[in-house]
């Protein structure tokens, strides 16, 4: 009953579909943010001022998603989680576990990319998830525990994360930092103004900080 109640309410007009979100499901939901034609039900929703969702887009299983001012997650993207607070033995023994995304302000999430938010994914401001068909993993299976096991992303301000790529979880990309197009990204780096690359990425080159989209004013890119 409660899938046919969601998917009712998701092709409702806005301005009704806002009320209902905010009255029914006490989302936080700005005057100018905007939903569109997307299945987006985490346990909680924050979305600031001009925040957007656009299209096609599922979100599910997840404790949380708060959307920063300006930021974006444009159209036909996975975002799943699996929820605290269950009575499942899924990632039981992760007791501070928190399913969540948290994308910063004037930050955008292009198309399809798969987002899996068992864990943390933090992703901060002015940064940009671009091209297609990346996957952000927070977990798998601990072949020593014999369970499945996960652990956050950070992705950090002013980032740009190319197309095609693979974030694992426990990995973190500094702020002022690329990663290159095809990259598998799989431990924390902690250097700014870098460009990471390859499989598994490493530092490759330095990027000079004056470069013009470490220094923009706005997150949306022409």
């Amino acid at each position: 009953m409660r899938i046919l109640i969601n998917l009712i309410v998701m092709v409702l007009p806005w301005f009704l579909k806002k009320r209902i979100l905010r009255t029914f499901y006490k989302y936080k939901i700005h005057d100018t943010a905007y939903i569109g034609l997307s299945y987006v039900y985490p346990i909680y929703l924050e979305m600031g001022e001009g925040a957007s969702i656009g299209h096609f887009n599922v979100a599910i299983h997840l404790d949380s998603m708060i959307l920063g001012k300006n930021s974006s997650i444009s159209r036909s993207n996975w975002i799943t989680g699996f929820p605290t607070g269950t009575k499942s033995k899924h990632f039981a023994h992760q007791k501070n576990r928190k399913s969540e995304l948290m994308l910063g302000d004037e930050s955008a999430i292009t198309k399809k990319h798969h987002i899996d938010c068992t864990n943390s994914i933090t992703i901060g401001k002015y940064t940009t998830i671009a091209g297609y068909n990346s996957q952000l993993l927070t977990h798998s299976i601990d072949i020593y525990e014999g369970r499945q096991d996960s652990h956050p992303i950070e992705i950090g301000d002013y980032c740009f994360v190319g197309t095609s790529v693979i974030v694992l979880g426990g990995s973190s990309l500094p702020s002022y930092s690329v990663l290159a197009a095809g990259s598998v990204l799989n431990k924390k780096y902690e250097d700014k103004y870098k460009l990471y690359a390859g499989v598994p990425a490493i530092s490759r080159k330095d990027i000079t900080c004056d470069a013009k989209y470490f220094n923009r004013g706005k997150g949306f890119v022409f």
